[in-house]
């Protein structure tokens, strides 16, 4: 099997990562694309990143940037400047901070690297657009202004969510955005808010992130089929932590 695999976030759930990849028969010839948020929930930030370093070694890999991954790698530069160190540690930055105190400095330096080649998003052949948050620009992600909105914005899945499903994409009221890619696959904003626990797609949006950072269940989803694997919920993997709950 030559499958394109997308995976949702993640938040410092090695176990996790480990159980989708197993549950979903994953080989080598899979293309494996993570929509960010590796890190800042549960325990192993720095193992997931070690996997995920060697992972890449072993096939395809996609690596998409989101939010909190950029946190980290501020803090790992030392650019405190940019992290509201209160507001990121009650969203998970304690439980990473302190699993980096066991951390080498060559093991950090390889991890600042990583982050730092972590994609903004991917635009594949099908013009699926694979992304962490968001984007605002009527013309596509080609166009956004403001970069860091690849990874904080949710604009789109909000958008997604209140269109009426009789809405004809022909109307001039459908939103511009959701016309350009024919699938937008997403993290960011645990579909546990709406009160789901699977993958859910409204309009072309496809939302992957099934809330493993909280009580959930970390997601792989095959792109072109959407069949899913689901891992145990985090907190059944990591029973003695409090991950973002």
């Amino acid at each position: 099997m030559n499958r394109k695999l997308v995976i949702g976030d993640v938040h410092g759930g090695l176990k996790a990562i480990h159980q989708v990849l197993e549950r979903a028969n994953v080989t080598n010839n899979d293309t494996l694309i993570f929509l960010g948020d590796f890190v800042d929930g549960w325990s192993e930030s720095p193992a997931v990143l070690d996997f995920l370093i060697g992972l890449q070694k072993k096939q395809p890999c996609v690596f998409i940037r989101g939010n909190h991954d950029e946190l980290l790698l501020d803090w790992l530069l030392g650019n405190n400047e940019n992290i509201d160190e209160k507001l990121w540690f009650q969203h998970g930055g304690e439980a990473t901070v302190l699993s980096y105190q066991k951390t080498d400095s060559t093991t950090k330096e390889k991890h600042i690297h990583f982050l730092q080649s972590l994609q903004d998003y991917y635009l594949d052949k099908e013009n699926r657009l694979f992304i962490h948050a968001g984007f605002t620009n009527m013309k596509g992600v080609e166009h956004e202004f403001f970069k860091p909105l690849f990874y904080w914005d949710r604009t789109p899945w909000e958008t997604a969510l209140a269109i009426d499903s009789q809405l004809s994409k022909d109307a001039i009221t459908y939103p511009l955005r959701l016309k350009i890619y024919n699938e937008i696959f997403i993290g960011h904003t645990p579909v546990t808010k709406i009160d789901e626990t699977i993958p859910v797609n409204k309009a072309c949006v496809w939302n992957v992130d099934t809330g493993a950072a909280f009580k959930g269940k970390l997601t792989i989803m095959d792109v072109d089929t959407k069949e899913f694997w689901q891992s145990d919920s985090l907190p059944e993997l990591y029973p003695t932590e409090k991950g973002r709950n």
